[in-house]
């Protein structure tokens, strides 16, 4: 009995988490939105050329450099980050709980996929 109170507690403090993390990156987002579309919004896209992201917002520490100068694109870039870093805050929860229960092989399973979503987002740039 206390096993599924334990249970039902993680299913409500990752769904609190995931929950959390979609609202306030959308927050961020539109935050960025709205300051970007009153200057770009009229401008014409041309879609017979494909331009990428320029490089100074394909890093965590660019990202936050544009977003701490009040940058439209780099507090919109924030607002995509904090949702990435959504799924990496639930598996930090996990293995916290994991941890306290004593649980070796959850923990182990856990810290696996820890170190892989680490390496995505800050290690394969």
């Amino acid at each position: 009995m206390i096993a599924g109170r334990k249970q039902r507690r993680l299913a409500r403090e990752v769904g609190g988490i995931l929950r959390l993390g979609v609202i306030l990156s959308s927050a961020v987002i539109v935050l960025g939105l709205v300051p970007f579309l009153a200057r770009e919004g009229a401008r014409h896209a041309d879609y017979h050329v494909f331009r990428g992201e320029p490089a100074v917002f394909r890093t965590v520490p660019d990202v936050l450099a544009y977003a701490a100068r009040a940058h439209p694109r780099g507090i919109m870039q924030l607002g995509v980050l904090l949702l990435i870093a959504t799924p990496f805050a639930r598996v930090a929860l996990c293995l916290v709980e994991f941890a306290r229960e004593r649980d070796r092989l959850y923990i182990g399973v856990t810290l696996v996929v820890l170190l892989t979503l680490s390496w995505g987002l800050f290690g394969a740039g």
